[in-house]
C-alpha cells in the first residue's frame, strides 16, 4: 500500500474499514479544513448504521470541469413528456397546436436523419493500443506482464450454434449502429468472440489493485477482450470488450469463460442502473456459446457444468484505479507509464482539463495558515485528482439513493471516470439493513455492505491519489482538497437526494436520520417504501388512525408501540410538507422522478437465469423492458415491484459468491 503523504491512512490497516465516521473524516484532513469537514459529517447518517443517498448536485465554483456535456452523465434519465417541444420556456407566447406538431415533426426528422451504419463501416481509431506501450509478446499464456498497459490478444472461446439472448438498442445508437445489424445470422458469431470484428483490435488491459483492503498484485483483463475503440457522429470514443470471450496473460488459473447466470446479471443491471440515471458501463449484447463451462458456485468443492455466454459491454474507458496502481507499485522506472497514463485519460477523457486556462479562476483556500490556496488551473494533475474524487463521491451517492450494492469495491473495480464498474455479486436493498452485503465472500467482516460504501469509497481514492503523489504528480496540499472534497461532494450530493426523496422544501437531518433507523428497526422495504411515501397528504388534520394507511403495504407486522413511533415520524414529516406551498399533486410527481416503482431485484434476475438455462430468453427480454422505464407505473407490470418470494432466501439468489 502508498501513502500519500503523512495524514492519509497511516492509522488504517489495508483490512479495516472505519467504524466512527467523524474518526473517518479527521484521519483524511488536516487543519481547519478537517474540522469543516467533520461538522458536515459526511456519513452522518451511517452513525447507526443506517443510510440513503442520490444525487447529481454539483459545485458551481468546479463548473469548468463538469462542463454540460459531462454534467449530463450524470443527471437521472428520465422520459420527456410526449407533448414536449424544444420551443422557449421563456416565450411570450402559448404553444398552438401547430407548433406542437411542427416540433414533434422536427424531433422525428432529426431521429430519421441520426447515423446508422453497419458493423463493417463502424469508425475505429484505437488511441489505447496506438498511444500507450504494449506488451511485446501476442500469446495468452498467464504471466506477469511488465512496462505494458495492455496485451494484445484475440478471443478464443470455443461456440457451438451461438444464439442472441438479448440487445441494447439505446447502447446501438450510441455507437450508430443500426439496430438491424441485431439481426444478421452472424451477429452471434462477431459478439461471441468466435468471428472477428471488420477494423477492431483486440486486447486485454493490464492492471493491479487492492482487493478487501490487501494489495494484489497484477490482475488485468483475466476473461475481457476489448475488440478496439470507435468514434461515433458526435466525437464520442467508445471501448467495445467481450466479457467471457477466453483466456489472456492475465487470466492466472482460470479459463477466461464466463456462465449465462453471471453474463444475465450483468447485462440486466448495466442496463438498469444506466435507466436508474447512474453512470455505468453499458451492455450491448448477449449472446450464449452454445458450450458448458464448469464452475464451483459456492466454492464448496462441488462443481457443475453450466451454460456459457459472452457479454458486449461498452464504455469510454474501462480504466480503472488499479490501471495506475500497478506501474507505481514496480517501481522507479514504472512510474513513467503513470504519468504517460494520465496524460493519456485526460487528453482523450478529460479535455476540459487540459484546456483550462489560468483566467479560469480555479483557486481554493486549504484552510491552512500558510500557503492558504489551491490552484487548480497551475497543475492539471490535481484538477484531473479532483474530478475523480468528486465523481466517485457521486456515484457512491448515487447508489446509496437507490438502494444498490455493489459488493466487491476492490480498487481494480472503481472507474476513474466514476462509472458503476463489473458487476460481480450485487444486490439491491429490499428490506432495509444497512450491514446488507450480496457478497458471501464479504460476509464475515462485511467491508463492502451498504452503510460501508461512502467510507470504502474514500478509501479507494485514497489509494489512487497516493499513486498519483507517489509519481511526483500532485502535492500534499493537493493531496488533502482532492480527499475533502469527496467528502463534501458525497455530502452534499446525499442531503439533496434525500430531500428531494421525501418531497421536502429543505433538508432535515433530524426527520432523516429518525426515519431511517425506523426502517431499519421494522425491516421496511427501501424501494417501495419511498415510493409509496408520495400519497401521504400534507394535511395536519388527518387523524392519527389514518395517517399510515398510505404505507400499509410496506409496514408489515409492526405492533402497537412502533405504530405510534411510525405515526410520530408521519405526523411531523406533514408538518415540514405543509410549509413548502407545493401541491400534493405536483409533490408526488416529483418524489416519483426520483423513487423508482422498478429495480432489478436478485429474485428478478433469478427467474430469468432459471428460465434462460432452458432455453427461454423472453423473460430475460421482458425484465429488460421493464428496468429500461424504472420511475413510470407501467400498468400491467406490478408483479416486477413486488416483495421477494420465500423461495428468494436460497442460496446463489440473494446472496452469491465471486464465482462465474
Amino acid at each position: 500500500m502508498f501513502f500519500c503523504n503523512k495524514y492519509i491512512l497511516q492509522r488504517v490497516s489495508d483490512e479495516e474499514v472505519i467504524e466512527d465516521k467523524e474518526f473517518a473524516i479527521n484521519i483524511f484532513f488536516t487543519g481547519k479544513q478537517a474540522n469543516k469537514a467533520a461538522e458536515r459529517a459526511m456519513l452522518c447518517h451511517f452513525t447507526s448504521h443506517t443510510s440513503s443517498t442520490t444525487s447529481t448536485v454539483f459545485n458551481p465554483r468546479l463548473r469548468l470541469l463538469f462542463p454540460s456535456t459531462l454534467q449530463n452523465i450524470f443527471k437521472p434519465h428520465r422520459k420527456t413528456p410526449s407533448f414536449s417541444t424544444n420551443v422557449s420556456m421563456e416565450s411570450p407566447a402559448g404553444l398552438s397546436v401547430d407548433s406542437l406538431a411542427d416540433g414533434l415533426k422536427k424531433q422525428s426528422l432529426n431521429e430519421d436523419k441520426r447515423v446508422k451504419l453497419s458493423l463493417e463501416d463502424l469508425n475505429w481509431d484505437h488511441s489505447f493500443v496506438r498511444e500507450l506501450p504494449g506488451d511485446t509478446r501476442t500469446d495468452a499464456i498467464p504471466r506477469q506482464v511488465f512496462r505494458a498497459c495492455y496485451s494484445k490478444v484475440s478471443p478464443s472461446v470455443q461456440v457451438e450454434n451461438p444464439q442472441l439472448v438479448a440487445w441494447s438498442e439505446s447502447v446501438a445508437e450510441l455507437l450508430d449502429l443500426d439496430i438491424k445489424e441485431f439481426e444478421r445470422p452472424d451477429f452471434p458469431l462477431l459478439f461471441s468472440g468466435a468471428s472477428p470484428l471488420v477494423g477492431g483490435l483486440s486486447y486485454a488491459q493490464c492492471y493491479g489493485g487492492h482487493q478487501f483492503g490487501t494489495w494484489a498484485g497484477q490482475l488485468g483483463d483475466g476473461r475481457a477482450i476489448t475488440l478496439g475503440e470507435l468514434v461515433n457522429s458526435k466525437s464520442q470514443r467508445w471501448e467495445l470488450q467481450l466479457k467471457g470471450a477466453g483466456k489472456t496473460p492475465y487470466s492466472r488459473f482460470a479459463d477466461g469463460l464466463a456462465v449465462l447466470r453471471s453474463s444475465i446479471r450483468e447485462f440486466l443491471c448495466s442496463e438498469a442502473i444506466h435507466s436508474l440515471g447512474i453512470p455505468t458501463t453499458r451492455a450491448l449484447s448477449l449472446v450464449t456459446t452454445g458450450k458448458y463451462v464448469t464452475r464451483d458456485m459456492f466454492y464448496d468443492g462441488n462443481p457443475k457444468d453450466e451454460p456459457g455466454a459472452v457479454v458486449c459491454r461498452v464504455a469510454q474507458s474501462f480504466l480503472r484505479f488499479g490501471s495506475f496502481q500497478l506501474h507505481a507499485s514496480r517501481g522507479e522506472e514504472d512510474l513513467k507509464i503513470v504519468k504517460t497514463l494520465a496524460d493519456y485519460t485526460i487528453r482523450h477523457h478529460f479535455p476540459h482539463i487540459e484546456n483550462t486556462s489560468r483566467s479560469d479562476s480555479l483557486f481554493f483556500p486549504t484552510g491552512q495558515e500558510n500557503d492558504s490556496v489551491v490552484d487548480l488551473t497551475s497543475n492539471k494533475y490535481a484538477a484531473w485528482v479532483v474530478e475523480i474524487a468528486e465523481r466517485t463521491a457521486s456515484l457512491i451517492a448515487s447508489w446509496q439513493g437507490v438502494g444498490f450494492t455493489h459488493g466487491v469495491m476492490n480498487t481494480d473495480n472503481m472507474s476513474v471516470l466514476g462509472l458503476t464498474i463489473d458487476y460481480g455479486p450485487f444486490g439491491f436493498l429490499d428490506a432495509f439493513d444497512p450491514s446488507f452485503t450480496p457478497n458471501t465472500t464479504d460476509l464475515p467482516g462485511r467491508r463492502y455492505c451498504f452503510a460501508n460504501q461512502p467510507d470504502v469509497g474514500l478509501w479507494n481514492i485514497a489509494q489512487f491519489i497516493s499513486t498519483i503523489s507517489s509519481a511526483n504528480l500532485i502535492n500534499e496540499k493537493e493531496i488533502n482538497y482532492a480527499l475533502e472534497r469527496y467528502g463534501t461532494k458525497f455530502m452534499d450530493d446525499y442531503q439533496a437526494i434525500m430531500t428531494k426523496k421525501l418531497g421536502l422544501p429543505k433538508y432535515n437531518k433530524q426527520l432523516i436520520s429518525k426515519l431511517l433507523n425506523n426502517m431499519a428497526v421494522d425491516k421496511v422495504d427501501y424501494t417501495n417504501f419511498f415510493r409509496l411515501l408520495s400519497n401521504i397528504k400534507a394535511d395536519s388534520t388527518t387523524p392519527d388512525e389514518e395517517l399510515l394507511v398510505p404505507l400499509k403495504a410496506v409496514l408489515l407486522d409492526i405492533g402497537q408501540e412502533r405504530r405510534e413511533a411510525w405515526t410520530s415520524w408521519v405526523r411531523i414529516y406533514i408538518e415540514e410538507l405543509s410549509g413548502s406551498g407545493v401541491s400534493d399533486e405536483d409533490r408526488k410527481a416529483s418524489m416519483n422522478s426520483v423513487n423508482p416503482k422498478f429495480i432489478l431485484r436478485n429474485y428478478l434476475c433469478q427467474s430469468a437465469i432459471d428460465a434462460a438455462e432452458q432455453g427461454d430468453f423472453e423473460e430475460v427480454r421482458r425484465l429488460l423492458k421493464v428496468i429500461e422505464s424504472p420511475y413510470d407505473e407501467q400498468p400491467g407490470m406490478e408483479k416486477y415491484a413486488q416483495l421477494p418470494p420465500a423461495w428468494a432466501c436460497r442460496p446463489g439468489v440473494r446472496m452469491l459468491s465471486c464465482s462465474s
